[in-house]
């Protein structure tokens, strides 16, 4: 019988749990995990998928706004999808990922992610898109250009909607340590 991951909302989460998830999240990442990209997890639902009683893999889904093409679209945003070192290959990314979708197809435009190098694979195989055209964002002195996101920013239409077209530029929403 294959076990649906828990979701719950950040405010759902005690600070024990919380703790638990910021510890895998620094394991699985290899200490590259600091506190932004902590920060940047949090206040959305959480994706929670435990094996005997220990978290083993996690993702998390939060609300962003991204311009495009003069319309400001409600995203949902992945974060900090991870899976502990000895448990990977074993299709849990797959099933946080289809937890955290199902919330991107009820309460969202779009779905988006930025992939690292190791992650892009899993997605891909998803049907998450990568996106062909400019990346931006705005900062506090205006729209700033990412072109190194360019390479690594995925999509995920949700209910059916198409993907925007890449003729302009996603302009997300500015934060601090990395944008996206």
């Amino acid at each position: 019988m294959t076990v649906l991951p828990r979701t719950a909302h950040t405010f759902e989460l005690s600070p024990a749990e919380l703790l638990e998830i910021r510890t895998l999240l620094t394991g699985a990442f290899d200490g590259d995990f600091g506190d932004d990209d902590w920060d940047h997890t949090l206040g959305g639902v959480h994706a929670l998928l435990y094996e005997d009683g220990v978290l083993v893999a996690h993702g998390s889904v939060v609300q962003r706004r991204v311009i495009h093409a003069g319309r400001s679209l409600r995203i949902g945003y992945i974060e900090a999808v991870a899976v502990r070192a000895d448990r990977r290959r074993r299709g849990l990314g797959d099933r946080v990922m289809d937890a955290l979708e199902r919330v991107i197809d009820g309460a969202y435009e779009l779905g988006a992610l930025s992939a690292s190098d190791e992650g892009a694979e899993l997605y891909r195989s998803r049907g998450w898109q990568l996106w062909g055209g400019r990346v931006e964002a705005l900062g506090p002195e205006g729209a700033v250009h990412l072109p190194e996101e360019e390479d690594s920013t995925f999509l995920r239409p949700a209910g059916g909607r198409p993907l925007p077209e890449t003729a302009s530029a996603l302009l997300f929403d500015w934060r601090d340590g990395d944008v996206l």
